[in-house]
């Protein structure tokens, strides 16, 4: 396991990627204010290259690596955003990227890894799949290997939307932002409790895919039991280093319901005007959920990613 990535790291991380990622807008809707009695700052990583926050943190990542490392390929796995942000990354850089993709990938995120020029190798839609196939591949070409999310570089990358919010409401209360295998909230609370340690960061999770909660409340990483959450974004499992300052330093996890995410997805679509997959959905109803708890706070939700099948939406468009 790595080292854990420090405040330090997150800031060299901001000067990597300056003048290739975004820095995405902040909105505030009166409606959601309204219905959670809460102010909050809606941080639209759905804005950002390749329509997610993920590109933060792989294009820190393979930035940091050296020319004898990047040519010898990259490769990592993904269900979608990460595997688009290392085929963009990777071409940035000037580096071949090879893809491992589980077949129940969304088609919308297929098609962009394509066309970020990946090459794309499917596998089962187990975890265990998804890492043997990754490692068949190593063994044969000796690709670099970027985790989606265990990787010290990659979490410092994703602290740093933490810290772009944290500049511009810098007296924020609370930041929630959902937990898929920990990078996002890993950085984020590092970032967060760095610039201010009385701050509280809570994670979200769907109860279909509630491994960190669960393996927040037993002190040990737990597995996950099931894949079906429309949260694809969030189907993967903790790593030993997001576990470990996950424990450490985060607040809360709080699980929501597939009802709720989708609901509240559509009301940001129709309420906001912005698109959002349902990840990012996930901490706006973990807030909704428990906004007895919130209520009067100045809170910061991370919308981590755009990026959704428009044929294929989860609700009736007739």
């Amino acid at each position: 396991m790595s080292e854990v990535p420090s405040y330090q790291d997150i800031l060299k991380a901001a000067e990597r990627i300056s003048g290739y990622a975004h820095k995405t807008p902040v909105l505030q809707s009166s409606f959601f204010n309204q219905i959670s009695g809460a102010d909050i700052y809606f941080k639209c990583e759905n804005f950002q290259k390749i329509g997610a926050f993920k590109f933060r943190g792989a294009f820190n990542a393979i930035s940091k690596l050296s020319k004898d490392e990047g040519k010898r390929g990259i490769i990592t796995h993904s269900s979608g955003n990460h595997a688009q942000a290392v085929a963009l990354a990777s071409k940035i850089n000037g580096y071949k990227a090879t893809i491992v993709m589980p077949k129940n990938a969304p088609k919308v995120k297929i098609n962009a890894v394509h066309d970020y020029g990946a090459e794309i190798v499917f596998c089962e839609t187990t975890i265990e799949s998804r890492q043997a196939t990754t490692d068949q591949i190593i063994s044969e070409t000796g690709a670099t290997f970027i985790h989606p999310f265990n990787n010290a570089d990659v979490i410092a990358g994703q602290g740093t939307s933490a810290k772009e919010l944290l500049e511009e409401i810098p007296d924020l209360d609370l930041i929630i932002a959902p937990i898929g295998g920990g990078g996002l909230i890993s950085g984020t609370t590092i970032m967060a409790k760095s610039k201010n340690p009385e701050i509280d960061v809570v994670g979200a999770e769907p109860e279909l895919a509630d491994d960190a909660f669960r393996s927040f409340q037993a002190g040990s990483i737990q597995p996950v039991l099931r894949t079906d959450s429309i949260a694809d974004g969030l189907r993967t499992s903790l790593g030993d280093l997001t576990f470990q300052i996950i424990q450490d330093k985060l607040d809360d996890i709080i699980t929501v319901s597939e009802e709720n995410i989708i609901r509240e997805m559509r009301r940001v679509w129709e309420r906001m005007k912005i698109i959002i997959e349902p990840s990012s959905a996930v901490p706006i109803s973990a807030l909704l959920k428990s906004k007895e708890n919130f209520s009067g706070k100045k809170i910061g939700v991370i919308l981590t990613g755009g990026n959704v099948d428009v044929g294929n939406l989860p609700w009736k468009t007739d």
